[in-house]
């Protein structure tokens, strides 16, 4: 861990907030990730689908997971890291990504974490969920 806290079942891992997913946010990570399908880039391609607005790309969330671990531990630290994906999330969210300590074991002579991470929008939709494995 960065800190010097203790770890310990139930410990939660400080949340990241992050800020409403703008057109631009989206734009930008089209290119970088190269997947610029037109549902997260043009909205009357996603109004044909069924959507009202373009949705941000799964794979940016579960981007803002890996920061909360990378912002809680090393990345070295990281033993595994999955996710599922649950629901859309909306351009102008304000996504939340959150982590929780659900066990701690010892494999292999090294201490490790279990969390349940999610992220969870405002008005309480989880759009992503999934679990890692820290050393600790």
């Amino acid at each position: 861990m960065k800190s010097s806290a203790v770890c310990r079942v139930g410990d939660r891992v400080p949340p990241l907030r992050i800020d409403p997913i703008s057109r631009a946010t989206l734009g930008l990570f089209s290119e970088a990730s190269g997947d610029r399908n037109p549902i997260h880039l043009d909205t009357d391609v996603a109004r044909r689908i069924g959507l009202h607005d373009v949705v941000a790309h799964g794979m940016l969330s579960m981007a803002y997971l890996g920061r909360l671990l990378t912002d809680w531990t090393d990345p070295s630290s990281i033993r595994g890291y999955r996710v599922r994906f649950v629901s859309v999330t909306p351009v102008h969210a304000r996504p939340t990504a959150t982590g929780r300590i659900v066990s701690i074991d010892n494999v292999d002579g090294e201490r490790r974490a279990r969390l349940e991470l999610a992220v969870t929008l405002e008005d309480g939709t989880v759009t992503l969920v999934g679990d890692a494995i820290v050393a600790v």
